[in-house]
């Protein structure tokens, strides 16, 4: 294999340049010529390929978002625009692809091998953290420092003002992120789409106005996105228990910022595996890249790409305990 291309798709998380990095640096130390497509998947349509050396990489590990930069690209479900899409990658020489993102670049990445032929590695990349076969992705370790940080300086006020407040954070299918913001930065309770029959207003009320008759100055809720209106919420709580009730939205600031090192160290891992094994795939191969209990592991896509991640109860249930 001597052409590979790389893209990123989907909503950009803390990492990605660090698994462009190990994937550009990786192909050209075996001798390969890496092109990079701009834009994702609509950049394979409007023939958006550069050639990559390493020097596109230098100075960017510490970057948040992406220098491929990313779309997304209703059009590409269009079976006559991935015909353009695939067009211009037998012309441009491409034996190869990785595919950097979400779920639905999992997806694509997929349909691509599937059509083409062409052999494709998936990074797994989401500030979610919503994809099957992997423990962690790329950026999500980013994402919920960033929320702790704005929780920790958020319950200052809160104290101060004995408020009740609502942070709401990404996670319109999943609550995988709110999850482990919520427990890591004490919250009193968790909202998420998985479970929202565990909480009515009587309830989430209930535990509210049993922390202020012990003495709690303050409480904080973490809800995903997904779970509701934020703002109704507020006015609800506010309404039922008499006590001043605030929100905050933390939304895109959880994308951006420097990622952490345990989201460059998984792009950088992440990024040399998967050219690792494009390299020896064969034709119509699909592969993704994990990590599982610690390890790297390299899964077949027809094994995973149906599957959906569970949400770990155990951690939502142990919360409630610490919440007391």
């Amino acid at each position: 294999m001597k052409k590979i291309g790389v893209l990123t798709t989907g909503g950009d998380a803390p990492g990605m340049n660090a698994a462009i990095r190990a994937v550009v640096r990786t192909a050209i130390f075996y001798g390969c010529k890496i092109y990079g497509i701009e834009h994702g998947f609509k950049g394979l349509i409007e023939n958006r390929f550069k050639e990559m050396n390493l020097s596109s990489v230098s100075g960017i590990i510490n970057k948040g978002g992406t220098i491929l930069q990313t779309l997304r690209c209703p059009e590409f479900h269009l079976k006559e625009k991935r015909e353009i899409a695939y067009r211009n990658l037998i012309n441009q020489g491409i034996e190869g692809i990785i595919v950097i993102g979400g779920d639905g670049s999992r997806k694509g990445a997929f349909l691509i091998t599937e059509e083409t032929k062409i052999p494709s590695v998936f990074i797994p990349a989401s500030i979610d953290n919503d994809v099957y076969g992997t423990d962690l992705t790329i950026g999500f370790d980013t994402a919920v420092n960033t929320g702790i940080d704005a929780i920790d300086k958020i319950r200052d006020t809160a104290s101060s003002h004995e408020r009740i407040f609502i942070v709401e954070v990404m996670g319109r299918e999943h609550g995988f992120l709110a999850l482990e913001i919520g427990l890591t930065g004490g919250a009193e309770i968790i909202l998420i789409p998985e479970f929202k029959k565990d909480y009515n207003l009587n309830k989430i009320c209930s535990i509210l106005q049993k922390g202020i008759k012990r003495g709690k100055d303050s409480s904080i809720i973490v809800m995903a996105e997904g779970f509701g209106f934020v703002k109704d919420w507020s006015e609800k709580i506010q309404k039922f228990t008499g006590l001043e009730t605030r929100y905050t939205v933390l939304g895109y600031i959880q994308r951006g910022g420097k990622p952490t090192a345990l989201s460059r160290k998984l792009g950088l891992v992440f990024g040399y595996e998967a050219l690792v094994s494009l390299i020896n795939l064969k034709k119509g191969q699909s592969k993704m890249v994990g990590i599982d209990n610690w390890k790297i592991k390299i899964m077949d896509m027809k094994k995973v790409i149906h599957k959906e991640k569970k949400i770990d109860k155990k951690l939502y249930d142990i919360n409630k305990i610490f919440a007391l």
